[in-house]
């Protein structure tokens, strides 16, 4: 059973049931070229607030299956911020560091309803990965079940070929199932990883 708390902004309710630290395996199978990748990696996740209008990310992920490896190898860690997509206004911070010239209403579940589109909330990610790499991902969140595509890959010079990815996020019997689609190594669009995970 998931327990949405009650003390959060009304920008995150619609996001509310992805908060917590969730943890569980995956499988990888992805064929670029000649070269084949598969396996199963262990997967955390987690999801918090501090108050502000969006959900802090950080994920971590490690492969379990390289044969005479004693340890899993780490595959990569990511942060980042979730928010719904609103443009912003006179009373909101920024750019940087500039306070707002405005004082905010605080915003109420009409302001946040006002938001929802025929196919749900529209939703933002921005995702840095520790080998370099920056995604923002645009989509939207229906009830449980969250669907992104990357709006725009920012790579360091000497990254791997990534150019862009889409993830499927769903609560299905009380798990987190994923799901994340990239093109990479020369290759389109296609499955690279899922995992299902459980509320720690």
């Amino acid at each position: 059973m998931i327990e949405l708390p009650t003390d959060l902004p009304a920008e995150l309710a619609p996001l509310s049931w992805l908060l917590g630290v969730w943890e569980g395996t995956g499988v990888i199978e992805y064929t670029a070229g000649d070269r084949r990748f598969q396996g199963e990696f262990s997967h955390r996740v987690s999801f918090s607030h501090d108050g502000g209008p969006f959900l802090n990310y950080a994920a971590t992920a490690s492969f379990l299956g390289i044969e005479g490896e004693d340890a899993p190898v780490p595959l990569l860690a990511e942060t980042g911020f979730w928010r719904l997509a609103r443009r912003h206004t006179d009373a909101d911070p920024g750019p940087a560091l500039l306070p707002p010239t405005e004082t905010a209403a605080p915003r109420t579940v009409h302001d946040v309803e006002a938001l929802r589109t025929p196919d749900g909330f529209p939703l933002e990610a921005s995702i840095a990965h520790s080998d370099g790499t920056l995604e923002l991902y645009l989509g939207r969140i229906a009830g449980p079940r969250i669907d992104i595509a990357t709006d725009a890959v920012v790579r360091i010079a000497g990254a791997k070929d990534y150019s862009a990815a889409s993830r499927m996020y769903g609560l299905v019997e009380g798990h987190l199932l994923w799901a994340w689609d990239i093109t990479a190594l020369g290759e389109p669009l296609k499955s690279h990883a899922s995992a299902r995970l459980a509320k720690v």
